[in-house]
């Protein structure tokens, strides 16, 4: 059970947190979410992807590591075997909470929390958080950013979805994978851009989509499809 804190220099000086890539650790997530503004290195290394919410049928865009509940296909006994992690798995166990206003009326300002029940989190080894003296490490500061970055993206992702909507570019697809061992498989209750609506887009859409800074990341989902060849070919490797 998750157990969220605000950090504190003071509370958490001597907290350190275990950055090691590993099941043990949460790792084993058949997709984690994505945000258009980092997709072009996601695309380098995952397939993007949609995907509707339960709760509210609101789509959005996730990294696909696996084909099952519970399977990454990047993780190996040395590691995640990618050259990039998106923002919404090397940030953890770090989360953005608002915190308490001063006056009333005053809007909640985005701060750090930390999920302290995290395997993560530990007092003797990993990376530090603060210096001895005071101020943030080199590697809390790269969090933070992150948090920035992928809190900036999650509010900019829904303008991305309607503007995809608005063409009707969202797809839902279905893929039918035969495994080496001769196993039928199908991955399904995904969406993915439609690339040749894409292609059929008037010049106004383009322009329209170019200026809303939305024409790359949906570029870049496209892309990605062909990492689908690199899941199964992961898959095939580790069938005995």
């Amino acid at each position: 059970m998750a157990k969220h804190a605000l950090l504190s220099n003071v509370e958490h000086k001597g907290l350190r947190i275990i950055t090691t890539r590993s099941a043990a650790y949460g790792d084993n997530q058949m997709f984690a979410l994505a945000v258009p503004s980092e997709f072009r290195n996601i695309q380098a290394c995952y397939p993007i992807v949609f995907q509707k919410r339960a709760d509210t049928g609101q789509f959005q865009p996730l990294a696909l590591f696996g084909f099952e509940a519970g399977e990454n296909l990047f993780l190996t006994d040395a590691g995640w075997d990618a050259t990039y992690i998106p923002f919404s798995v090397e940030r953890l166990p770090f989360l953005i909470g608002g915190s308490n206003p001063s006056q009333p009326g005053q809007a909640a300002q985005p701060v750090v929390h930390i999920d302290l029940d995290s395997p993560r989190v530990s007092w003797t080894e990993g990376e530090p958080l603060f210096l001895e003296y005071g101020g943030s490490t080199p590697y809390l500061e790269r969090i933070s950013a992150l948090l920035g970055a992928l809190h900036a993206g999650i509010a900019a992702t829904q303008a991305f979805v309607d503007a995809l909507l608005s063409h009707d570019l969202l797809e839902s697809f279905v893929l039918d994978v035969q495994l080496k061992d001769g196993s039928n498989n199908r991955l399904g209750g995904f969406y993915t851009v439609n690339e040749e609506r894409m292609r059929k887009l008037d010049g106004a859409a383009v322009a329209k989509l170019h200026a809303q800074g939305f024409l790359e990341p949906a570029y870049m989902v496209v892309a990605s499809t062909v990492h689908f060849r690199d899941l199964i070919e992961r898959r095939n490797r580790r069938i005995q």
